[in-house]
């Protein structure tokens, strides 16, 4: 809601209810306690349908099929969109080709998850073309990360919980080398109980806070500032991670964030993995972490590290829209989904 919006709702309650009833702040405390729905947990029987709505799968069919069996083995069915191994230059497809796929997958009763093949690049140019009316009506896990982060933002928006997990392409043929990764997305889809111990770091503000978990990518959350689609982080815990930046485009990413507004009345902030920093010719001096500390200092919420999530293999499954529980310290962190 503008500000302006926000002012004109007030003076109209004001009028209407008297100065007593309502207030900037109730108002504010309203809309970030809603509570987002649960799409059902998956049983055996169910069926995921597989899409990509982002960069393309060229010699990807067999992770694409690997996937398929590793579901197949959870007792699940498959449906893979029509246009998944369709070019059309950096996309998996048209943009109204990987829209269908993912609209079909959207609208389909008889779907109880959606799993993204990949990430990449293309999400953002098809979120305005998708109708959520029947998800809203009938929701479904959203599975995946990276770019898929701003289908996360749009359906945090409708309303509905979605799962930051690894995509199928992030499957290597050991799978034993991502055990933690596939039990983790497993237990998140089927119901299972989610809570992370994470490892200390000097680094860690402690404290705790309790709220809704948000995020993903920073850039994709940078690029997301000024849009329909950007989140209202008020009362809630904020997750990033990010791959292949350098240092100084983080900073500028976090500050811009924070000139927006981002953190100002958030609960919290947990950093997941920030992999394959790029070196710059002027280096910027100081370690990912402290930079990080150093763009939030003037907040008093926690901040948590060492979050396995993102670019790396071991890459924990997360229920984006989940109340969570947070407990800071140097020694270790602890995230409790509720």
């Amino acid at each position: 809601m503008s500000k302006n919006l926000l002012t004109i709702s007030l003076l109209c309650a004001v009028f209407f209810f008297g100065k007593k009833t309502v207030s900037a702040q109730n108002i504010v405390n309203e809309k970030q306690n809603i509570t987002l729905k649960q799409p059902p947990y998956l049983k055996a029987g169910d069926t995921v349908a597989i899409v990509a709505p982002s960069g393309i799968l060229k010699s990807k069919i067999g992770e694409v099929q690997q996937a398929q069996a590793l579901l197949k083995r959870w007792g699940l069915h498959t449906i893979v969109g029509k246009h998944v191994f369709n070019q059309a230059d950096h996309f998996a497809g048209t943009d109204n080709e990987r829209c269908e796929d993912l609209q079909n997958a959207l609208d389909n009763p008889k779907i109880s998850a959606i799993w993204c093949a990949r990430g990449g690049y293309g999400t953002v140019r098809i979120l305005d073309k998708l109708d959520y009316s029947k998800f809203k009506q009938h929701p479904k896990w959203l599975i995946g990360f990276s770019d898929i982060t701003a289908l996360h933002n749009q359906i945090h928006n409708e309303g509905v919980e979605s799962l930051h997990a690894i995509i199928c392409v992030s499957l290597p043929k050991d799978e034993t080398e991502i055990k933690a990764s596939i039990s983790t997305f497993k237990n998140a889809l089927f119901g299972n109980p989610l809570s992370y111990t994470l490892k200390g770091s000097m680094y860690n503000k402690a404290g705790t806070a309790s709220g809704q978990l948000v995020g993903g990518n920073l850039t994709v959350l940078h690029t997301m500032l000024g849009s329909k689609t950007s989140i209202d982080t008020s009362g809630k815990i904020v997750f990033i991670e990010e791959i292949g930046e350098y240092k100084y485009h983080i900073d500028r990413m976090l500050q811009s964030l924070k000139r927006a507004g981002y953190f100002d009345t958030c609960k919290g902030v947990i950093v997941g993995d920030m992999s394959k920093i790029r070196k710059n010719t002027t280096l910027w001096g100081a370690s990912i972490e402290q930079l990080i500390l150093d763009a939030l200092a003037e907040y008093d919420f926690p901040i948590a590290f060492n979050m396995p999530a993102g670019h790396e293999k071991d890459n924990r499954a997360l229920i984006l829209g989940r109340t969570i529980e947070l407990t800071v310290s140097n020694k270790e962190s602890l995230v409790i989904f509720k």
